[in-house]
């Protein structure tokens, strides 16, 4: 456990600069975002086996309820609550990964159909897209630029599953 917390002191703090900036902005604009059906996913009170609910509207991620026996250990305890708060901080980030892909990707489109002198639709009231080509240009450029951020992200989630 010591090594696990002297883990998260180094890499932390990388993971957040890594997400600085935008990311509070982000969390605000998925709060902000119009609200879509929310899944009002329970298991039953006698279940004893964590249950696992749809994907999630915005991080594409199966939430998971986490079954608490009566009689759980603090250990037990403090290791659900470390997988709980893994759930928490992952969803958040695909979230906010998955908002900044979709913003970008539109911004791309719209640049590159700007460029072409072609609008948002075509001549027979279609949505105008791009050929895999253009668009692998836009894949290769937004991996690269959160390259950092994704190798924070993998070190932070090895980190949680090792302890």
């Amino acid at each position: 456990m010591a090594a696990w917390r002297l883990r998260t002191k180094i890499f932390f703090p990388q993971l957040c600069r890594a997400f600085a900036g935008r990311r509070c902005q982000l969390a605000a604009e998925r709060r902000d975002a119009a609200p879509g059906p929310v899944s009002r996913f329970c298991p039953p009170k006698t279940s004893c086996h964590d249950w696992i609910g749809p994907p999630d509207k915005y991080s594409n991620l199966r939430p998971v309820q986490f079954h608490i026996p009566e009689d759980e250990s603090p250990l037990e305890q403090k290791l659900r609550e470390l997988r709980q708060e893994t759930q928490e901080w992952n969803q958040q980030f695909w979230a906010n990964q998955n908002l900044t892909f979709s913003k970008e990707k539109e911004e791309f489109i719209h640049s590159r159909l700007k460029a072409k002198g072609l609008g948002l639709r075509t001549e027979s009231g279609q949505k105008a897209t791009l050929n895999a080509e253009e668009m692998a240009d836009f894949y290769k450029g937004f991996l690269s630029k959160n390259f950092q951020k994704h190798m924070y992200y993998n070190r932070y989630i090895l980190m949680h599953m090792c302890w």
